[in-house]
């Protein structure tokens, strides 16, 4: 008997059915699902990574600017203290912005007041080693507040 045909049940032969080639479709049809599934593991990673590094930062640019004597010089201070940690965190940014909220100084000497940080950071994921063409970016954002001192001399 021939390896191709195999007999039927009426007693005729008919062609075997042969399954050579069906791994190279299943391979076709699912690599691309499985380099989804891995550029969506980095991307996950990625953003987690940079939302860890995010944090704290603007904790940083409040303590900072709450001890600087005006909110001229506070808005200043704090922008670069967020630009420096960021920095040093290895965070690259596509834009950083850091908003300062200094109504606190307006508070005369004595009484309780703060200065409140929220910092913008912009995380480009096109730029993920080897996955090219892969769209958009990710905006993180951290708050702070930093009480002023009760006791300071604004002159």
């Amino acid at each position: 008997m021939r390896r191709d045909l195999q007999p039927a049940t009426n007693g005729r032969q008919k062609p075997r059915r042969d399954d050579r080639g069906s791994e190279s479709v299943e391979l076709a049809i699912l690599l691309p699902v499985g380099l989804l599934l891995v550029a969506m593991l980095v991307v996950g990673a990625r953003i987690a990574l940079a939302g860890d590094r995010m944090s704290g930062v603007a904790g940083i640019a409040a303590r900072d600017a709450s001890l600087a004597r005006s909110a001229a010089a506070a808005q200043q201070i704090a922008t670069d203290t967020a630009a420096t940690a960021l920095a040093s965190q290895g965070l690259h940014c596509i834009d950083v912005q850091v908003s300062v909220d200094t109504a606190g100084f307006t508070a005369p000497p004595g009484t309780s007041a703060s200065v409140t940080v929220v910092v913008s950071c912009t995380v480009n994921l096109s730029d993920i080693g080897g996955v090219a063409g892969l769209p958009g970016s990710r905006t993180l954002h951290d708050s702070a507040t930093s009480p002023l001192d009760p006791a300071r001399d604004l002159s």
